[in-house]
């Protein structure tokens, strides 16, 4: 799975140090979201994010979102 980050608001902010049009894969974009979850404002996390995160978990972190 590739990830345009642009498609997605809460995890182009992640990416703020990455071109613009980045691409990630999906265990990478994961990592993303574990590592700055802190940084993620969920009060604005569209439907659209939810579901690739969502679908993220399922595929690459065994059902188990891991945040500090």
């Amino acid at each position: 799975m590739t990830i345009n980050v642009n498609d997605y608001p809460q995890l182009r902010q992640l990416c703020w140090n990455r071109p613009d049009g980045a691409v990630v894969d999906g265990p990478a974009a994961l990592a993303l979201y574990e590592r700055n979850w802190r940084f993620v404002d969920q009060d604005t996390f569209t439907l659209r994010e939810q579901e690739l995160l969502d679908r993220l978990v399922a595929d690459y972190g065994n059902g188990h979102l891991m945040v500090a």
